[in-house]
């Protein structure tokens, strides 16, 4: 009986060895075997750098609150496509959730119809504006933001962003899944005060609206009227004391949205 030569013996086995792996594991993750350890658990961070860089959005939850809602976000993610039955080589996630949802930014065509038919939407918004020194400020905890509270503050002319943290952080509101309309915000003549006495272009606040219930949208209107001022909303400013910083916020390119969910982020 004739004997293969060794290299045409390696070459008719090799199939029969590559098939016998692809059984447990896909070509692209034959590293994944059984007896390698599991990945450590990830480590969820709201610092960075030591300390250095702080974040000040929310992460989305089904049960974070939702605009004059008592059922909150809700089931916002959906894996559609899922490694876990073998159907896929890859996870595929889908989101369905308001563009204000969560810590978010406002284009003047949220409040104003010409403006949105004009096109003013998020892609349009400044991102000099939203990214630059900023000033953290406590506002009174027995007030909403009005004129006389707005004077008060004593803003330095020159700032360009404030952010105001105000009893919706000790209240923890944006924890609670049910939509709480006894939040702080601005009134309609604390919004006036600050267009007409300051040099503020962005106004980030710690809940959903920048306006007080009551005032919501009058709020809203002084400041987007003239499109110079940014609008942050749902900010999470609890692990951050007053004083300036350098705020990074990113909205996403959403063209034709009145809104977008932002990253933001201030560095020390």
């Amino acid at each position: 009986m004739e004997v293969a030569p060794l290299p045409l013996l390696f070459l008719v086995l090799l199939p029969a060895v590559v098939a016998s792996v692809g059984e447990t594991a896909h070509p692209g993750y034959a590293h994944a075997e059984c007896g390698v350890a599991s990945p450590a658990l990830p480590e969820r961070q709201e610092e960075f750098d030591g300390g250095r860089i702080v974040d000040i959005s929310h992460y989305y939850r089904d049960d974070m609150p939702a605009w004059e809602s008592g059922e909150g976000v809700g089931e916002f993610l959906r894996l559609a496509r899922s490694m876990s039955n073998g159907s896929d080589i890859a996870n595929f996630s889908e989101l369905r959730l308001t563009a204000h949802s969560g810590t978010h930014v406002d284009a003047p065509g949220h409040v104003f119809q010409h403006y949105y038919d004009a096109g003013f939407d998020v892609d349009t918004l400044d991102l000099a504006v939203l990214n630059g020194p900023a000033l953290l400020v406590d506002v009174p905890r027995d007030k909403n933001i009005t004129a006389i509270v707005m004077e008060s503050l004593r803003i330095p002319k020159g700032v360009r962003r404030v952010l105001f943290r105000t009893l919706n952080t000790d209240r923890k509101l944006m924890w609670k899944k049910e939509f709480d309309t006894s939040y702080v915000g601005f009134m309609e003549d604390g919004a006036q005060w600050l267009v007409d006495n300051t040099d503020i272009k962005l106004v980030g606040v710690d809940y959903l609206s920048v306006g007080a219930f009551d005032e919501c949208i009058p709020a809203h209107l002084i400041f987007l009227e003239k499109r110079e001022i940014i609008l942050v909303e749902a900010l999470n400013l609890e692990h951050v004391t007053p004083g300036i910083y350098t705020l990074h916020c990113l909205p996403l390119r959403l063209r034709g949205a009145e809104g977008s969910p932002a990253r933001c982020i201030l560095v020390k």
